[in-house]
């Protein structure tokens, strides 16, 4: 029970901080953010940010599922993943923005997240669109 209550509280603090800096990236042009969303990613992976972001996505995948927590958290950290890879796109970093697109696909793939938004950034998606 506590366990599933820190995970929470851990999801909640994640969209939190990536919806915020996702609107700034996305929204606002603000690409200096763009670190922000990566950092909450590594930390919400238990991973250095920059290890985590260097990662083949394979071996981010294996990451995650020696963490123990990869399928609770997969499918925050593939929209998050997806939404970076556009943002890499948009400032014309094709490689960057394939990296975090192929991160993001191959989390979805492992821990089966069907590529639907997570509930909680719904009102973020729907500004983005």
């Amino acid at each position: 029970m506590l366990q599933h209550d820190y995970l929470l509280e851990v999801i909640s603090r994640f969209v939190e901080a990536v919806s915020a800096s996702l609107r700034g990236v996305l929204c606002d042009g603000d690409f200096a953010r763009v670190g922000e969303v990566e950092r909450a990613v590594g930390e919400l992976l238990d991973l250095d940010a920059q290890t985590a972001m260097a990662l083949s996505p394979q071996s981010l995948v294996t990451m995650m599922t020696l963490s123990g927590v990869g399928e609770s958290v997969a499918a925050y950290a593939a929209y998050a993943l997806d939404k970076v890879a556009l943002a890499y796109e948009r400032q014309g970093d094709a490689t960057e923005a394939s990296l975090r697109q192929a991160q993001a696909s191959a989390i979805a793939r492992a821990f089966h997240a069907d590529g639907s938004v997570p509930k909680e950034f719904e009102e973020l998606e729907s500004e983005l669109s």
